[in-house]
């Protein structure tokens, strides 16, 4: 797929994703950090607000660790959004808005009432 069928924004998104997923591993000295992984960026349409999804292997949304990571992250939205800005040049840098993705917490579930369906 080129680039030219690929709309901008979703350009942008994939970018902003690929940014902060380095910036996690690379530049964050928080442990909390290290363990998340990030499923997905959506960019609005006139690039102003970028939500992006992380997952915590083995957590549950309400567990105490989820909460202390999404607190965490929201305190380094300013940080994210100037490496953002430093690192794509983009002429409007996008609000930086970060979300818990219960999408890998489903997928466990199912897998396992299907591996114990399969065991009955």
């Amino acid at each position: 797929m080129s680039n030219q069928s690929v709309s901008r924004p979703t350009r942008v998104a994939q970018e902003i994703r690929r940014t902060i997923a380095e910036l996690l591993v690379h530049e964050s000295k928080d442990p909390r950090f290290k363990k998340m992984s990030i499923t997905d960026c959506k960019i609005s349409k006139d690039l102003s607000i970028a939500k992006i999804h992380f997952a915590l292997m083995g957590h549950k949304k309400d567990d105490p660790e989820v909460q202390e990571t999404l607190a965490a992250l929201q305190k380094a939205q300013g940080f994210f959004r100037s490496e953002i800005g430093n690192r794509l040049r983009l002429r409007i840098v996008p609000q930086i808005r970060f979300y818990y993705d219960e999408v890998p917490e489903n997928a466990q579930y199912i897998e396992d009432l299907i591996n114990k369906a399969l065991k009955s």
